[in-house]
């Protein structure tokens, strides 16, 4: 039976488009139709940012606009 808690371990994590090689980067999961998860890739035990889908959206589009514009 859902608890309504995520099961982190076992989420579909992928890493940021913006990743960079020396390991920075966050990954992120959709667990419900509502939510997303943040997570810091370097240490993947603690737990996740939840954040609802609208929020998330707007963090993405803010950070897709050019310095300045």
């Amino acid at each position: 039976m859902p608890t309504g808690k995520p099961d982190w371990p076992i989420a579909a994590w992928r890493k940021s488009t913006h990743s960079v090689t020396d390991g920075s980067c966050v990954e992120v999961a959709e667990h419900y139709p509502r939510a997303f998860s943040v997570r810091d890739s370097k240490d993947p035990s603690r737990t996740p940012i939840v954040t609802p889908r609208a929020v998330w959206s707007d963090f993405v589009a803010t950070m897709a606009v050019p310095e300045g514009g």
